[in-house]
């Protein structure tokens, strides 16, 4: 009698291990690999979507190299983060580093990378997020101005990007963020500059993604609509002064959290291009592909009623 009872509670046992083990693989395939431990390097992180990342990262348990051009404003980011608990006890005894650069100065971005790479030896993870804002008439913008907006958000995150990447190659691992923008997919009016250098990313990263897939190295843009952050505050305008204005559509945008945890979800799931984006922003992309007459229709008439830029 005990044998069939035995023989009958065995297959039943063995079932539920099984189902637990697809259960917690299932889980695992969600949720992605982890980044505890991991070399997380993040730009422009004394502030907005950067130190939300900072945030996120740090509390999942990876190893932090923050960059940013003031030293004071990153210092006090790494304070906030030390007196932080982290995934494990382990990971409480690395405090963040910080490589303090200008991404528009180019002659510093070299060496910045090797200080980078000092810090821990390897990088896991470069999230390039550091960037300008810009709103102006392209008649009244000075091409020095164009000029400057592209250095910061395109020809600094890919002189960080090539820099650093010889060893995410020699070691075969390695991961590629860039955070771009909805306006890096369709251009708006009076962001000429803004809209130029996030399309450019796009496609530099977009031909990076194809080049590095042999080298086991994911390549990750992550688009989002407007971000509650200073990006439009401290935006530039066609004399190169700032903007100065919270514009509504930046007030009543995405919570910086929300995306920095978006963030973390395409690192963890080795994402290739992620969108952030409402119902309205996501009918554009598409309708700018699918029937421009009308997407160019609809943006002069924007133009039309937006003649000098203002808060949205």
């Amino acid at each position: 009698m005990e044998r069939v009872v035995g023989g009958g509670a065995l297959p039943f046992i063995l079932t539920g291990v099984g189902v637990l083990l697809l259960y917690r693989i299932f889980v695992r395939l969600r949720q992605g690999a982890s980044v505890q431990g991991a070399v997380v390097v993040i730009t422009g992180a004394s502030s907005g979507l950067g130190k939300e990342c900072a945030r996120v990262f740090h509390a999942a348990g990876a190893r932090l190299v923050l960059c940013g051009r003031d030293a004071a404003r990153l210092q006090q980011v790494v304070q906030e983060l030390a007196a932080r608990p982290t995934g494990s006890q382990q990971q409480q005894m690395f405090t963040p580093s910080t490589v303090v650069f200008d991404l528009a100065k180019a002659d510093m971005v070299d060496r910045a990378a090797e200080e980078i790479l000092k810090c821990y030896g390897q990088v896991d993870v470069l999230i390039n997020n550091a960037g300008i804002s810009y709103r102006g008439n392209i008649l009244d913008t000075h091409i020095s101005v164009q000029r400057d907006v592209m250095e910061t958000n395109y020809f600094g995150p890919i002189a960080l990007t090539q820099a650093l990447l010889p060893s995410m190659v020699q070691r075969r691992s390695g991961h590629i963020v860039v955070i771009s923008s909805i306006q890096g997919k369709i251009a708006i009016p009076y962001r000429s500059a803004y809209a130029a250098s996030k399309h450019a990313i796009q496609a530099y990263f977009d031909c990076l993604r194809a080049e590095v897939e042999c080298f086991r190295i994911p390549v990750t843009v992550v688009s989002p609509g407007y971000i509650q952050t200073n990006l439009s505050l401290n935006a530039v305008t066609a004399d190169g002064s700032t903007y100065g204005v919270m514009d509504k559509s930046t007030a009543t945008g995405w919570d910086p959290r929300d995306v920095a945890h978006a963030v973390l979800k395409a690192v963890r799931r080795r994402s290739k291009d992620v969108v952030l984006a409402g119902p309205l922003p996501s009918v554009a992309i598409y309708l700018r592909t699918l029937w421009p007459a009308l997407f160019f229709k609809i943006m002069a008439s924007r133009a039309r009623k937006e003649r000098k830029p203002k808060t949205e």
